[in-house]
């Protein structure tokens, strides 16, 4: 058996714009930017990931960078959504949710190739052979050990 895992590393953005007659401290228009990520422990690390300075309390994530802040809370349908305020416009909040989207989809990869690694023996599998592709994808063959309880 192979399984072929591929980096999530796809647009992040479903939206962007600046919501009017809201500004920062400094004046700036705030920019939000809504994601496709949901889970906030996923996300924090993928923060951490693009050199983020990351805090979290009661459902919010804020992450600091150099002169840029963005505060990450839920949307109706439970995607993040990060509004940013400071040094950035639309472009640069597009471009630092991208960033953090593809750092997300390394931490995804990462927990499902654990799981996987993990449950393999109650399915009867055993790991023969992993390897990394160029393009960050893991590929992972397993070979069947017994036939799997059912």
């Amino acid at each position: 058996m192979s399984l072929v895992l591929v980096p999530l590393a796809v647009a992040a953005v479903a939206a962007a714009h600046g919501i009017q007659g809201r500004k920062d401290a400094a004046g700036r228009p705030i920019c939000a930017v809504q994601t496709r990520m949901r889970d906030e422990t996923l996300l924090a690390e993928a923060l951490r990931d693009t050199g983020a300075t990351v805090a979290g309390q009661a459902g919010t994530l804020t992450a600091s960078w150099d002169g840029v802040t963005a505060t990450f809370g839920r949307d109706a349908g439970d995607a993040l959504v990060a509004h940013f305020t400071g040094a950035v416009d639309e472009a640069g909040a597009v471009r630092l949710v991208t960033s953090v989207d593809q750092a997300y989809g390394r931490q995804v990869q990462r927990t499902v190739l654990a799981r996987l690694r993990a449950q393999a023996p109650q399915a009867g599998l055993r790991l023969e052979s992993e390897q990394t592709t160029a393009d960050a994808g893991v590929r992972l063959v397993f070979a069947l050990e017994r036939e799997a309880a059912r």
